[in-house]
């Protein structure tokens, strides 16, 4: 997201302040649901999964954790809104404060942000295809983003990768809970064990007094590895990464 404080066309779930203020309020409002470190010894680890071959080969000038309305534009990109939420924490349930949530996935019409997506031609250019979210005291992280829909030849998914200190902790996927293409999807279907599907599938469950209609999902993210403590003003320059 540009430095810069914007505004944007006001959505009937949002207070019209500042877009950056308000996606931020919102993920720090939800801190007082979660414990330091509790129920640690239920949690499983999230189950990794391949990257994938379109990781944006280009990010967008729009980084943010709002990937409905690309900088100032007053078209929101078309689908089902969806509140993506949920913690980053460590194996033992402790909070993992500044790492660097990033999230992309195919538009509604199944276009990726990348050069050599199928259906490119139909990109939603109001789409923003990637966005990111600095975790904070309580290792939360709030996106808004579209209900994922099929690519061809996969089950609906969104792809997401945890950064810290210039390291990458974990690559996974999302999948949508009682999605019946789930069980036919060649990598949701590697994975064998109940709890490994678990850590990686979660409702999207309909947000009914919200105007015109949203998903809500809550996704907890949990590590294999205890990161040191991240510095919560250093942002993690993905941009050359690969």
């Amino acid at each position: 997201m540009n430095s810069a404080t914007r505004s944007s066309r006001p959505h009937p779930f949002f207070i019209p302040f500042s877009r950056r203020r308000l996606l931020q309020s919102l993920a720090l409002a939800t801190t007082g649901f979660w414990a330091h470190g509790a129920l640690a010894e239920m949690l499983a680890l999230t189950a990794k999964q391949t990257e994938g071959p379109f990781y944006p080969d280009h990010l967008p000038l729009d980084t943010d954790n709002d990937l409905i309305v690309v900088n100032d534009s007053l078209t929101p990109a078309t689908g089902d809104i969806t509140y993506l939420s949920g913690r980053v924490l460590g194996p033992n349930g402790d909070p993992v404060r500044g790492a660097t949530v990033e999230i992309w996935q195919c538009d509604n019409n199944g276009a990726y942000l990348h050069t050599g997506s199928g259906n490119a031609g139909r990109r939603d250019a109001n789409f923003q295809g990637y966005g990111r979210f600095l975790t904070a005291g309580a290792g939360e992280y709030f996106f808004r983003t579209i209900k994922p829909v099929p690519y061809p030849g996969r089950a609906p998914h969104i792809h997401a990768k945890v950064r810290m200190n210039g390291r990458e902790l974990l690559t996974t996927q999302l999948y949508i809970k009682g999605c019946a293409q789930n069980e036919t999807d060649g990598i949701y279907s590697r994975l064998h064990d109940a709890k490994a599907r678990e850590s990686v599938t979660v409702n999207f469950t309909p947000m009914r007094d919200v105007k015109g209609g949203a998903f809500a999902a809550k996704w907890d993210i949990v590590l294999g590895v205890t990161p040191p403590d991240g510095d919560p003003h250093t942002r993690v320059d993905v941009r050359n990464s690969r």
